[in-house]
């Protein structure tokens, strides 16, 4: 007989272990209330407050409304990157965010997720790498240990579950390689 899912013996491994209780209280109010809501449109604010709790971001960052960041410290951001409306960004580990990378709306990177073999559902997790001139379309998302190479594009609605490579297009789910990326 096989062994059932038992959720009372799993083991809370999160990745802000290291960092502390006031600390991430703090951020979690400052994401609900500035970043999560259009209440505060700005994003220099928003660029000011993710370097306070330790991210590293460049300049000319656009951060729309509705973004949900869950550990700015495990964040970094190139110069000329666009954070989308509700973009959720759900990084346990580190997600590095290149130049000139385009985060459409309500895209998703996640950095986690559990073992469904193991009985106490325990915690997988792996960085995210974008890098330069990635577009991550409406809706996509992109999973743990991905790297999306140089100008890579996953499509609106697409799923990435194996790394992309650079300069190709990418769509479905799972996303598969559908053609070429030219700029001219």
């Amino acid at each position: 007989m096989n062994k059932q899912t038992d959720l009372s013996t799993y083991v809370h491994a999160a990745a802000h272990r290291n960092y502390s209780p006031l600390k991430r209280i703090l951020w979690f109010y400052v994401n609900t209330l500035i970043f999560k809501t259009g209440l505060f449109p700005s994003s220099r604010l928003k660029v000011m407050l993710l370097r306070c709790f330790g991210a590293k971001v460049g300049k000319k960052v656009v951060i729309r409304p509705g973004v949900n960041i869950k550990h700015p410290w495990l964040l970094s951001i190139g110069t000329h990157a666009w954070i989308g409306e509700n973009v959720w960004i759900d990084n346990l580990v580190q997600v590095s965010i290149g130049n000139h990378v385009c985060l459409s709306q309500g895209a998703t990177l996640l950095t986690g997720s559990h073992n469904y073999k193991d009985p106490a559902f325990g915690l997988i997790t792996g960085a995210v790498t974008l890098e330069d001139g990635v577009w991550i379309g409406a809706r996509a998302t992109v999973n743990h240990s991905i790297t999306a190479s140089s100008h890579a594009v996953l499509t609106a609605g697409s799923v990435a579950t194996k790394n992309l490579e650079a300069w190709f297009i990418y769509q479905g789910n799972p996303a598969s390689k559908t053609r070429p990326r030219f700029i001219s």
